[in-house]
């Protein structure tokens, strides 16, 4: 990743924070009400950065370094935001306690008939409901999706309590800057708009409880490349009902008529019901993301997939041959999970480059120490790993202890709640 591309988030970080601390600096206030108004006003920038980062468009992806990291950095600016502005009424009411005990309470009552304060406590309510989801990764989607829709609702209504203060010019500057990303959120994500018409031309079964699709573009396709992955929700075809939900999933071929070939795993209701897909349903796909094998180095690979995490690495094989050695470490839990391993096997018999591993693990996490080869034999690998988050952790760890520095070693979680 480029050192622009690195550096592109801290800097609008301190954007969009440091201008509205600059702009309501409290230059006469004693230092516990100053504190209180500095924080509420540090983690009201917090919150609008954060809402830049929830519109997922793919060149502001590409140039702030992939989805993954703007979805991490929206996690953490989120939760830094809601900690501030917690903290900004419990500084305002320690400042009020050096007057009197019910100034202080005034601060922060929410039975208080102080519109500004009733509305800041809706506010951080509705935060702290739509943070929630974020440690709730069994709920099922729908309802996680619904949740987490509070925190738009609470961003809104914390940016009218600024305007309920009479801050107009700032608190007016930050709600319609939330409005508008909050909108266009809506429409072009949510809604489908910036999404691009495909229709279903095939559906095989490549595993158990797991199918490979083939979608046809409509109009103009999404450029992709292998490795990387879109956000494709299916709606109706002539016998079937999709549940109308963006997804990401990853790319496991591109034809030559721009076809895409995604994989989908039953990991929840709405994927439990893709394994009925048919020809002829309509879908609409959102990308594409992802910078997992993106700008691949000259030089040996080792790449280890588990379960569905293979098909980055199929995309890949599918659309080029390896021209370094490349050894793909491929873990499946028994042979009816085994997806694409005839193909596989196929691709390694016609590509001496590629050394194929295909382990059945059953349902215990293997001993990666075993699995994989010793520091000698990875002195100058880089390292890929897709799977699930359990296997990336215990791989990760393993190729650490054989010294394998972090900047070899490159992961996506593909979750993006």
């Amino acid at each position: 990743m480029s050192r622009l591309r690195t550096s592109s988030l801290p800097v609008l970080l301190l954007l969009f924070v440091g201008l509205p601390v600059f702009w309501a600096f409290p230059d006469e206030l004693p230092l516990w009400r100053a504190t209180g108004v500095l924080l509420g006003w540090t983690g009201a920038g917090l919150l609008l950065f954060s809402l830049l980062l929830m519109v997922r468009e793919v060149r502001l992806a590409s140039s702030l370094g992939g989805l993954e990291r703007i979805t991490a950095w929206h996690h953490r600016a989120g939760m830094a935001a809601y900690v501030l502005l917690l903290a900004h009424p419990l500084t305002l009411a320690a400042a009020g306690w050096a007057e009197s005990p019910e100034l202080a309470w005034q601060v922060i009552s929410p039975l208080s008939e102080n519109w500004p304060v009733w509305l800041g406590w809706v506010g951080l309510i509705l935060l702290m409901l739509g943070l929630a989801t974020t440690f709730m990764s069994r709920l099922a989607y729908g309802a996680w999706r619904w949740l987490h829709s509070l925190l738009g609702l609470g961003a809104l209504i914390g940016f009218v309590h600024i305007l309920q203060l009479g801050i107009s010019a700032g608190g007016l500057l930050a709600l319609a800057t939330a409005m508008l990303l909050l909108l266009w959120r809506l429409l072009r994500v949510d809604l489908g708009a910036a999404a691009k018409p495909y229709i279903v031309t095939s559906v095989r079964s490549v595993a158990q409880s797991m199918v490979e699709v083939t979608l046809k573009p409509l109009g103009v396709p999404i450029d992709a490349a292998p490795g990387q992955f879109a956000l494709t929700a299916f709606f109706r075809g002539p016998r079937y009902q999709g549940c109308g939900e963006f997804h990401p999933f990853t790319i496991s071929g591109i034809g030559d008529g721009h076809e895409l070939r995604i994989g989908v795993k039953a990991l929840g209701d709405c994927t439990r019901r893709m394994q009925r897909l048919e020809p002829d349903v309509a879908a609409r796909v959102h990308g594409p993301f992802g910078e997992f094998l993106k700008d691949v180095p000259s030089r040996p690979l080792l790449w280890v997939a588990g379960g569905i995490g293979i098909t980055p690495f199929i995309g890949f094989l599918r659309q080029q041959a390896v021209e370094t050695p490349t050894t793909l470490i491929y873990l499946y839990r028994g042979e009816p999970d085994a997806a694409y391993l005839d193909e596989l096997a196929s691709l390694a018999k016609d590509s001496p480059g590629l050394a194929l591993q295909a382990v059945a693990t059953g349902t215990d996490m293997p001993d990666m120490n075993r699995l994989l080869p010793e520091f000698a034999a990875l002195a100058n690998h880089e390292c890929y790993v897709c799977g699930p988050p359990g296997l990336i952790a215990a791989v990760s760890q393993a190729l650490l202890e054989r010294s394998i520095p972090n900047e070899r070693i490159h992961f996506e979680h593909f979750d993006f709640r």
